[in-house]
């Protein structure tokens, strides 16, 4: 057997916990038997709920208390401050102490974004982690980043958005040699703010992508690049118009099946082959959007995450653990990880 994962998931956060966080995580228990979970929040909810469950194996299911929760309106500096003894800040110290290998979380953006920078840590010479969602396009998946951390980003940490995220699309979802583009108002090289046109140079400068050059919103879908790269203000408006968009027109594909008898004749005739398209865009099935640079990994699912995207998201650990993702970066990026201290946790 491979050797084993220890991810620490918050069993607190998030609009369907603790249900469908940890229905998720006995699910992937359950079909992974090199993940060891360590779960981590209300000790008599988690176990009120894992009993619902049969055949848990208790050998790598794990509970640590917590009696705080952070919620998604509270300031995050603040809570990850304050609430020390919460889901989030208890399981990122894990990470931190290396017990576990990643932490998985749908609570607070902000607090994960906050606490991972501060708990568990930048790697040396990463300026900036961003948020790293993958998207569905017409020709696989695509990589996003930033889409929340970093609304002001200087010009180099977009370089260093570029080289993680064509990592990460290496060696997580297998596209050799990934297409790296910038997002832009237009193709042309002189396009766009003093952002874009700063960064541009710089990667098409550098020798260990395959930059491709800019990128407008309308190409993104139809899987014109493996890898998006923008300022998180940017990226947060893709991702949520996206999302919204697939959203829209999946209710109105059902809504014109439904309206008359031939339609639903119609429907049921094409029932498996539309079932099979809308399932390669449903943004659900890649997990969460892990938090890249950090010297651990931290993944963040959407608050609404139900249990099928909780067990993707964590089986995305174990292949990250697999792969030595951090060890990518570092030999590539030619960084080494900062000694930890004290001060680092707190």
């Amino acid at each position: 057997m491979s050797e084993l994962v220890r991810v620490a998931v918050d069993a607190m956060g998030g609009d369907n916990a603790p249900g469908e966080i940890l229905r998720g995580a006995v699910d992937a228990l359950k079909a992974n038997a090199d993940l060891d979970l360590t779960l981590v929040g209300k000790e008599e909810v988690i176990r009120a709920e894992l009993a619902k469950y049969e055949g848990v194996p208790e050998d790598r299911c794990h509970v640590l208390n917590a009696t705080e929760v952070i919620e998604m309106a509270e300031p995050p500096v603040a809570a990850i401050t304050k609430k020390r003894d919460s889901s989030i800040v208890k399981g990122m110290k894990l990470v931190h102490d290396g017990t576990c290998d990643a932490f998985f979380t749908a609570g607070s953006s902000g607090a994960t974004l906050v606490g991972g920078q501060i708990i568990v840590g930048r790697i040396k010479g990463i300026e900036r982690p961003p948020f790293a969602p993958v998207m569905p396009t017409q020709k696989g998946p695509c990589l996003l980043l930033d889409c929340g951390a970093n609304v002001d980003p200087k010009p180099s940490m977009l370089v260093q958005f570029a080289q993680m995220g064509s990592i990460y699309m290496e060696r997580i979802i297998g596209v050799k040699n990934p297409r790296v583009a910038l997002y832009n108002i237009g193709a042309e090289e002189d396009k766009g703010n003093a952002l874009a046109k700063e960064t541009y140079p710089l990667l098409k400068a550098l020798p260990d992508i395959n930059f491709i050059g800019n990128i407008e919103s309308r190409d993104i879908p139809f899987g014109a690049a493996d890898v998006v790269v923008c300022d998180a203000f940017t990226g947060n408006a893709i991702l949520k118009m996206y999302e919204g968009t697939a959203k829209m027109l999946l209710g109105e594909v059902k809504g014109a099946i439904m309206r008359t008898t031939v339609s639903k004749i119609g429907g049921l005739l094409i029932k498996n082959s539309l079932k099979s398209t809308m399932q390669k865009f449903n943004i659900k099935t890649y997990g969460g959007a892990p938090l890249l640079g950090l010297t651990g990994l931290v993944v963040k699912a959407h608050g609404n995450a139900k249990a099928i995207e909780v067990q993707h998201a964590l089986e995305q650990c174990i292949q990250w653990k697999h792969e030595d993702i951090n060890g990518a970066f570092k030999a590539r990026m030619h960084l080494v990880d900062r000694t930890k201290t004290k001060q680092d946790a707190q």
